[in-house]
């Protein structure tokens, strides 16, 4: 015969090991979206480095009829918060002063180089709220999506196949770095869609 006493010490114990179960299922989907989110993050800065390296690339020695001036938009969608944040208030709107004003006066004295680069300044400084709300978004994904597959194309039909552009002159490098550009965005896209 079961006593007041028996009855609730199962009773506990049933709860205990429910307890258990709720607790790992709960480590283990917050490692897993923390994971995720880590992944992301890293992905965002691996890709942002790579765009950052292809652009001054481009602007140095790496002459290319691939159109990688896609690169200044990808950095303005792809750019991590921290660095968005910081040329989007004074820094940036500084740097944009400054930049506009040696090309008004000193036209012939401003290096080719810095067309790029004014470029993505003033196009994280000025545009409005609505544009800057495209980051992170999906029309934000799949635009720099495309960018990606566009640049990856363009240079694997440059270089006359996948094999190829590894074999070239910093291929490895060039290649890599484009091929970032594209599967940071899938993976968010992934990501969004899952």
């Amino acid at each position: 015969m079961k006593t007041g006493n028996d009855v609730s010490t199962y009773d506990l114990s049933s709860d205990f090991k429910e307890l258990k179960v709720a607790v790992c299922k709960l480590g283990n989907h917050t490692v897993g979206l923390l994971g995720a989110g880590l992944f992301t993050g890293f992905l965002r800065w691996l890709a942002t480095i790579s765009a950052i390296y292809l652009l001054v690339l481009d602007r140095t020695n790496w002459r290319t009829n691939m159109l990688t001036s896609l690169l200044v938009p990808y950095l303005f969608l792809n750019l991590p918060s921290v660095i968005f944040n910081i040329f989007r208030g004074e820094v940036g709107k500084w740097i944009a002063f400054i930049g506009v004003v040696l090309r008004l006066f000193f036209p012939r004295h401003l290096p080719d180089w810095w067309e790029m680069p004014g470029s993505l300044i003033l196009l994280l400084v000025v545009p409005p709220h609505l544009i800057v709300e495209l980051r992170g978004s999906w029309v934000g994904v799949i635009v720099s999506l495309g960018i990606g597959a566009y640049l990856l194309q363009e240079h694997i039909r440059y270089n006359g196949g996948f094999k190829k552009a590894f074999a070239e002159s910093k291929g490895v490098s060039n290649t890599l770095g484009i091929i970032l550009l594209f599967v940071s965005p899938l993976w968010e896209f992934i990501k969004l869609v899952l």
